[in-house]
C-alpha cells in the first residue's frame, strides 16, 4: 500500500473512531449517565495490526478479538504500542484457557462450569476476570447459558474465577430500536442476579456496530464495536 493509501486509511479509521465517541457522548447523555459510564472496546477481528496502530494513534486502548490464536499474533505484532488492553469477544474453548489467560485482561464469554475450572487451573490467583454469557434469545447457533441457568452457573464458578458481570449478543434484528428488548432484559436480569449472589456485576457487555446506542440506552457499560470504526471486513 501506498504512503498516501496508508495516511488516507489512518484518517478514515479516526474520523470513524471519532463518530463513534461522539454517538457514545450523546447516548449517555440522553440516558442521563457520564460521558465516561460507557468502555469502547474495538471489534478488531481480521483487521491488520496497521488498523489496530491506526486506531491506537487516534487514542483507542481497549481491542476486542474472537480468536485466541489471532490475538496472539496480533499482540506480538502491536508489542511496541503500550497500554493495550485486549477482550476476548468470541467463544474461548476449554483447551485453549491457558493461551487465553495469558492475554487478555477480561474474557466476555464465559459459558460454563468446565470453562471456569480451565481458567482456574491456569491461573488461580489473582481469579480471572470474566462475563458471564448469556444466549438471551435462546438461539441453538449461538454459545452462552441460558438467562434461566445464570444464577446456577455464576454459584458454580465464582470462587474460581472474578464474574465482573454479563454479556449478551441479542438475535439479529431489522432495526436496533427492536434490540434494545434484549438489552433491557439483559439489564433486568443482572440486577436480580447481583441481588441473589451479592455480587455487584457492574459491566453489561452488549451492543455493537449497528445497535450500541440502543445498548447504551439500557444500561450497557461496554460496546464491542468493529465495523462502524474499521468498515467492512476483510474476511
Amino acid at each position: 500500500m501506498a504512503v498516501a493509501d496508508e495516511v488516507g486509511a489512518e484518517d478514515e479509521i479516526a474520523g470513524r473512531l471519532g463518530a463513534v465517541r461522539a454517538t457514545i457522548a450523546a447516548a449517555c447523555a440522553r440516558s442521563g449517565r457520564a460521558g465516561d459510564a460507557v468502555t469502547l472496546v474495538l471489534a478488531s477481528k481480521t483487521q491488520p495490526a496497521a488498523a489496530i496502530a491506526a486506531a491506537y494513534a487516534a487514542g483507542a486502548r481497549e481491542f476486542g478479538e474472537n480468536y485466541v490464536q489471532e490475538a496472539i499474533a496480533k499482540r506480538a505484532a502491536t508489542a511496541h504500542l503500550g497500554g493495550l488492553r485486549w477482550h476476548l469477544i468470541g467463544h474461548l474453548q476449554s483447551n485453549k484457557a491457558r493461551a487465553a489467560v495469558a492475554s487478555f485482561a477480561l474474557i466476555h464469554t464465559l459459558d460454563s462450569e468446565r470453562l471456569a475450572v480451565a481458567i482456574a487451573r491456569v491461573r488461580p490467583a489473582p481469579p480471572q476476570e470474566v462475563l458471564i454469557e448469556v444466549n438471551m434469545g435462546g438461539e441453538a447457533s449461538k454459545h452462552g447459558v441460558r438467562p434461566a441457568a445464570a444464577e446456577r452457573l455464576i454459584a458454580a464458578v465464582r470462587d474460581r474465577v472474578a464474574v465482573r458481570g454479563l454479556m449478551t449478543i441479542p438475535p439479529p434484528e431489522a432495526a436496533a430500536a427492536s434490540a434494545r428488548r434484549w438489552f433491557g432484559e439483559l439489564r433486568e436480569l443482572r440486577d436480580r442476579l447481583a441481588g441473589a449472589t451479592g455480587l455487584a456485576l457492574s459491566e453489561l457487555s452488549m451492543g455493537m456496530s449497528g445497535d450500541y446506542a440502543a445498548a447504551i440506552a439500557e444500561g450497557a457499560t461496554i460496546v464491542r464495536v468493529g465495523r462502524a470504526i474499521f468498515g467492512e471486513r476483510s474476511g
